[in-house]
């Protein structure tokens, strides 16, 4: 399910669009770790343990690198340049072969003495990191920022331009995402297993070996590698939802390496796959909540007027006509119950979304019009006009279901679970944990488990946490911050996902002064 409140008087920045909100977050948020990385703690608890701080041999060809920038191919990307490094695919036997990592930048704009590398990561996982940058960081963030820092991406390894994985063709993603994620019969439970077992065979034929080393872990020291083609000694970085678990991960692989990290929208390392997405149902639900209160009290909510509890009913009353009924909408297509989920979820990580959802699923409520909330869903998962998908959703299952071991295993572990999920939200409790059920039949192993990340001896690094955040609940925040040896934690009490550059000027303020003096703010403080 990869990553906005009652605010301080203040000016407000612009806010991001939802589509740069959305690349903070996909479906079944479940990173981990290289089960070679990890020691254990007196408790017995594994903690994912340092690399040396001296460049093996064997790696030093691939840290001898120095990209040869271009400038970008593209309508609108003159001001940006870009070039490629090469990591190996398997860090423990750096001879087994390579892949190619894209990078992306644009140079600090002055005035100010340049401070270095800013590198960004939008989350997901699987989000690009270049196309965040290119449409959104590199002209969005403070002005401050851009000017003393180069604005620098690097596509993870599985993503984007970084060799992506590609599991379905758009007309098989078209049905993959349609399939019924709340089965109500022992041939629909075969035929959701079927489904996700069809697109991780998908997902092997066109990755082959590369789906078992798209690890997090290895993803980090990726990031390692450009940080030192960028001639940087330490990394400064800016992490979003999945990408603060990248983050943090860098921080305990490198800790002596770590510059000044902003890791927004956090994630707990230390929690299995069945905990992470029971308690991001629990955010969703939440996110939901504050989103029916909002819509009651108006005289055109498609959900009633009055109580919001009215509305959570309502809306899975709608979901349910849909299971029967799906409703039709353009290009010959449907929209089903789970589309219509996604779609609704889709709107949830941002409340500038709040009034695209009241006038989608009034289309749909009242109008029998399913274009709308359809067009939500194909927000959601990256799928363009023409009926092509971005790989977003490939690389989030691919490095998912590689970093932890499945939430579940057979469709019997979730109907157990059911009344749990159901209980943390009515609204989208069953459908979340029958899609937990997605990496059971992966083809390629998880490689670790649930671990902790203390990165003794790493600089200041800012853990941000948003008390109504959907996709990463807020108490992940306050989970990573306690682990971490050097974190400050920075609270905004509001809703949506992720804090910075989405107009607190709190958060913006504590977050700039951060980045360009180093100084980080004082643990606890809460916009």
């Amino acid at each position: 399910m990869e990553n906005r409140r009652p605010r301080p008087p203040a000016r407000r920045s612009p806010r991001r669009p939802l589509a740069a909100a959305l690349l903070a977050a996909a479906v079944a948020l479940v990173p981990a770790c290289s089960a070679e990385s990890t020691t254990a703690d007196a408790a017995g608890d594994k903690v994912l343990a340092a690399l040396p701080k001296a460049v093996p041999e064997a790696l030093a060809p691939f840290y001898g690198q120095r990209p040869a920038w271009r400038t970008c191919e593209g309508v609108g990307k003159e001001e940006f340049e870009c070039a490629r490094l090469k990591a190996p695919l398997d860090y423990d036997n750096p001879t087994a072969g390579t892949l190619d990592l894209a990078l992306s930048r644009k140079k600090a704009t002055g005035p100010g003495s340049r401070l270095g590398s800013l590198l960004v990561n939008p989350g997901g996982p699987g989000g690009s990191a270049i196309g965040y940058l290119q449409s959104y960081a590199a002209l969005g963030y403070p002005a401050p920022v851009r000017a003393r820092y180069d604005m620098v991406a690097v596509d993870p390894r599985g993503v984007a331009d970084s060799e992506p994985v590609t599991c379905l063709d758009g007309p098989a993603m078209d049905a993959h995402t349609a399939t019924d994620t709340t089965p109500d019969s022992p041939a629909e439970q075969q035929a959701l297993v079927s489904a996700f077992q069809k697109y991780g065979k998908g997902c092997q034929a066109d990755a082959g070996k590369t789906l078992g080393h798209v690890s997090t872990v290895e993803s980090a020291r990726d990031l390692d590698l450009a940080r030192s083609a960028l001639g940087d000694e330490k990394l400064t970085y800016v992490g979003a939802s999945y990408g603060t678990f990248l983050g943090a991960t860098y921080a305990g692989l490198y800790p002596h390496r770590v510059g000044r990290l902003v890791l927004d929208g956090a994630m707990d390392p230390t929690l299995d796959a069945r905990r992470l997405n029971l308690e991001q149902t629990a955010g969703f639900d939440t996110a939901f909540t504050a989103f029916a209160k909002d819509c009651v009290r108006r005289k055109d909510c498609p959900l009633g007027t009055g109580d919001p509890r009215s509305a959570g009913r309502n809306l899975t009353a709608f979901f349910d006509r849909l299971d029967a009924d799906p409703l039709p909408a353009g290009q010959g297509r449907a929209l089903t119950e789970s589309l219509a989920t996604m779609g609704v979820v889709a709107a949830l990580y941002d409340e500038a979304g709040w009034p695209q959802l009241r006038t989608a699923l009034t289309s749909a409520v009242k109008d029998r019009d399913g274009d709308a909330l359809l067009a939500l869903s194909d927000l959601y998962y990256e799928r363009d006009a023409d009926g092509g998908y971005q790989n977003l959703m490939s690389a989030n299952a691919a490095v998912n279901c590689l970093d932890l071991p499945p939430a579940f295993a057979t469709p019997e572990e979730v109907e157990a679970a059911l009344p749990e999920f159901r209980k943390a939200s009515p609204v989208f409790g069953e459908g979340f944990a029958w899609a937990s059920l997605n990496c059971a039949q992966w083809p390629a192993p998880a490689t670790s488990g649930p671990h902790r990340i203390e990165a003794n001896g790493a600089a200041p690094i800012v853990v941000v946490g948003t008390t109504r955040d959907p996709a990463t609940p807020y108490r992940w925040a306050r989970g990573l911050a306690s682990q971490l040896d050097s974190a400050t934690l920075l609270t905004y009490d509001g809703d949506g996902h992720t804090a910075f550059g989405r107009g607190s000027d709190c958060i913006d303020t504590a977050i700039n002064t951060y980045l360009l003096e180093g100084t980080p703010p004082d643990h606890g403080t809460r916009c």
